[in-house]
C-alpha cells in the first residue's frame, strides 16, 4: 500500500511552509509554481527586498483603515503569487504552462498576472471572495480548483 501523499497534497504542504516566511501582519500566504512535478519558484507575501517589514513598521492598510479586498495598491507588500512570478523571472525560469499552488485563492490583480504569465491551473486552499478574479480566470480558460484535504 502506498501511503505517500498525493501530488496535490505534497505541493500544498510545501506551499503552506512557504507561507510561514510571509512578513504580512494580516495574513500569511504562500505560492509555488510547479511544472512536470518539479517546483519552479516560490513566493510569499511581504514587502520588497531591502524594505522594512510590516512586523517592524506596522501595517499601512490597518493604519489607513482599508478593509481586506479593497485598494490593493495601498500596501507596502507584494502578494505571494506576484513574488513567485518575480523570482522565476529573476532567475530565468520559464513558467508558461505551469500550475500555481496557493494557500489563498488569488485576488483579481494576481489572477490577471497569472493569466498573462501562462499559468494553466491554480489550486488553492482558502477561498477569497473576488468574483471578478473568478470571472477572468474562467474566461481565460485557466483552471481554478479548490484543494480539499
Amino acid at each position: 500500500m502506498d501511503s505517500r501523499p498525493s501530488w496535490d497534497a505534497y505541493f500544498m504542504e510545501i506551499t503552506e511552509q512557504v507561507a510561514k516566511r510571509a512578513t504580512c501582519t494580516r495574513r500569511q500566504v504562500g505560492a509555488i509554481l510547479v511544472k512536470d512535478k518539479r517546483i519552479l519558484a516560490t513566493g510569499y507575501n511581504g514587502v520588497p527586498a531591502g524594505i522594512t517589514h510590516c512586523f517592524e513598521r506596522g501595517c499601512l492598510r490597518e493604519q489607513l483603515g482599508i478593509p481586506s479586498g479593497q485598494q490593493h495598491e495601498l500596501c507596502r507588500g507584494l502578494h505571494a503569487e506576484q513574488n513567485a512570478i518575480i523570482q522565476a523571472a529573476r532567475h530565468g525560469v520559464p513558467i508558461e504552462g505551469s500550475t500555481a499552488y496557493c494557500t489563498a485563492q488569488p485576488c483579481v490583480l494576481c489572477a490577471k498576472i497569472l493569466i498573462n504569465a501562462g499559468i494553466k491551473e491554480i489550486i488553492y486552499c482558502d477561498t477569497y471572495p473576488d468574483e471578478l478574479a473568478q470571472e477572468l480566470l474562467s474566461e481565460s480558460g485557466t483552471i481554478l480548483r479548490e484543494y480539499t484535504r
